[in-house]
């Protein structure tokens, strides 16, 4: 489908920015710096006082180290710049209660758990859910094997419609891992209609049977309905 029509006098109002960088280090663990910011072209009239356009409502930092089977070793939050100075921030530690977590094993469920709602920033924690995704971009083709050369099927296949493994995508690129779907996948009711068929009695589809008339009081023929024609209901 595509984009809905842009309108030429639509006019810029406020900007949210998220930048993810993946940095490998020579320990072999992996450092995640994800950040945050909002900012506006207009003056923002805050509840401290007015942030003048152009200067960041939000400003925050999340940082994961992760080890190859994605698992967080460490976990912290940091917020530069907030709407509510001194509040905002004053959530302590609680990012590092992510600390344990895999971020590709109930990452999403444990984080609201952990964080969620009163317990965290609304921004950070929102920010931190984008994360196992953007790991698995980082980790591709150095430690996630995505070219299927190995015995085990590449990462990505049957993670998305795109590269379903019974696919056009996987057919092309990743033959040796593609798989023909099913009859039963591809139409489930296939086989009700020769079973219908068989149960046709062995008279004509179109031959009649006896129904009274209530008002002539006598016997009238009518249409025997065939299969095609039952309600489905």
């Amino acid at each position: 489908m595509p984009l809905p029509r842009s309108q030429a006098s639509r006019q810029l109002r406020h900007r949210r920015q998220i930048d993810i960088q993946a940095y490998a280090r020579d320990d072999g663990l992996w450092e995640v710096d994800a950040r945050i910011s909002d900012v506006k072209t207009r003056d923002a009239h805050l509840a401290g006082g007015v942030r003048p356009a152009g200067k960041p409502i939000h400003d925050m930092l999340l940082r994961l180290v992760v080890d190859r089977t994605m698992t967080i070793v460490e976990s912290g939050a940091e917020s530069m710049r907030v709407p509510y100075a001194g509040q905002c921030e004053d959530h302590g530690d609680v990012y590092g209660r992510l600390a344990g977590l895999n971020l590709l094993r109930g990452f999403r469920q444990a984080l609201r758990e952990r964080v969620g709602g009163a317990l965290g920033c609304t921004h950070i924690t929102e920010l931190a859910q984008t994360l196992p995704t953007a790991v698995v971009q980082a980790f591709a083709g150095e430690v996630i094997d995505t070219r299927g050369l190995g015995d085990e099927k590449p990462f990505q296949i049957d993670r998305c419609h795109a590269l379903r493994s019974d696919g056009e995508a996987v057919r092309a690129h990743y033959p040796r891992w593609y798989r023909a779907p099913s009859q039963s996948v591809a139409d489930p009711h296939a086989g009700e209609a020769s079973a219908a068929g068989s149960r046709q009695p062995a008279h004509d589809a179109g031959a009649s049977r006896p129904a009274r008339d209530p008002e002539a009081g006598r016997a009238a023929r009518v249409p025997h309905p065939g299969p095609a024609a039952r309600d489905p209901a």
